[in-house]
Order: structure tokens, then sequence, then C-alpha cells
């Protein structure tokens, strides 16, 4: 694998932040409310999702009588003040985005997560200014199993998609980045513990942690 890409891209929820159980939490007390049991294939496919599909494929799963509308307000609700004030980045996430700015490689963001979640979580671990860009699925019209999310992400940083890197925790996620034409390196969070065989298998490389890409540890 080369070493010398012009950009990063960087996946949000189980990549650079550790989120898992805030929308672990969610799932739950959404579901019990309808007297329903969570299921890790339902956190699984949701993951990967904008939170419209999300909560489309939610109430068309279920026969929720909820709207979309209804179902991602009561969700916002439950997580803008986790997420503006509680949840940290993973370990040594901070330590690589001073390795890669220091090599002058340009960063973005590509997340499922709207800009009302995603902005104050890398304000508040003091990390949004790393970033050259950032794109949600919200503002394309497939989620992370299509590359369309991560073509904008280069787009706005002004690079190819075959000089971009992308960090992700899924497999929709890994994907849709290699449909896009760039090298990606599946790395570990226990929401995706289930697939990680399949990760390995269709990523250009896994990792556990950003610390065994940093030089001397």
């Amino acid at each position: 694998m080369k070493n010398d890409f012009r950009a990063v891209i960087f996946d949000l929820d189980g990549t650079l932040i550790d989120s898992l159980g805030v929308w672990a939490e969610v799932d739950r007390k959404c579901l019990e409310k309808h007297g329903i049991p969570p299921t890790p294939d339902y956190t699984l496919a949701v993951s990967s999702m904008s939170f419209r599909e999300s909560a489309e494929y939610t109430i068309r799963r279920y026969g929720f009588s909820e709207t979309p509308e209804e179902l991602m307000a009561e969700w916002m609700c439950m997580v803008e003040d986790e997420y503006a004030h509680h949840i940290a980045l993973k370990p040594f996430v901070r330590e690589f985005l001073n390795h890669l700015t220091a090599k002058g490689v340009k960063l973005a963001v590509a997340t499922a997560s709207p800009p009302k979640l995603y902005g104050p979580v890398l304000k508040n671990n003091g990390v949004y200014d790393y970033f050259d860009a950032f794109a949600c699925v919200e503002e394309v019209e497939r989620g992370k199993g299509f590359p369309d999310v991560f073509l904008l992400a280069a787009s706005r940083l002004g690079v190819r998609p075959c000089d971009c890197l992308v960090f992700e925790d899924t497999l929709p996620g890994i994907r849709g980045a290699k449909a896009a034409g760039m090298t990606v390196i599946g790395i570990y969070d226990g929401s995706s513990q289930t697939e990680e065989a399949k990760m390995r298998a269709e990523a250009d490389g896994c990792c556990k942690s950003f610390a065994e890409l940093l030089p001397n540890t």
C-alpha cells in the first residue's frame, strides 16, 4: 500500500469518536418504548444510514406510527447533549491527526451524523479545526454503502478519489469508499465486531487502534 496519500477521510462514529454506547442506548430506548427488544442486526443496519434513512427503515421494519420527522426529533433530543458535552475521542485519534497534519495531509470527515452532531462533538474535543472539509450523507442521495459521501468529501478537499485514504469501522462504509476508488483501512469498533472477518477481507488493511499507525508507538 502506498503511503503518499494527499488526503485522509475519516468516518466519525466508531472511528474518530467513541459513540457506541450512546447509539446503543438510543436504540434500546426507542425500541423498548414500543415493546421491542433491540437486536445487534438492527443497530448494524442503521449504523451507516442517514438520520432520515434510519427513521424510514425503523418505521418500515417495525410498523411504527410515527412519521420520520417525529422519530428523528426524538432521537436528536436524546443525543445532542451527549455529543456536545460527553462523547470522547477514541484512543490516539488526536496524536494521529497531529501526525497527518505535520505531513501536510488534507483531512476530511465523511459521516452519517448530521452537522448538529459532528460539529459539537469535534469542537468539544478540540479537533474540529484539524479538518479541511466535512460531508454527511444527508447531503447526498445514498448512504454509506455507496460512494456518494466519499466522493463529496474528496471534491471538497480538491483531490482525486485515488489520492484518498479512508478510515471506516463498518462494512457498508468500507464498500462505499472502495466503490469511490479510494484505499480503505478498516478500524476496529465494538459495534462492528460481528463483521470483522468480512471487513478484513474487503478492506485494503485493518487495525485495532490508530496507535498502530503512529511512528515510535
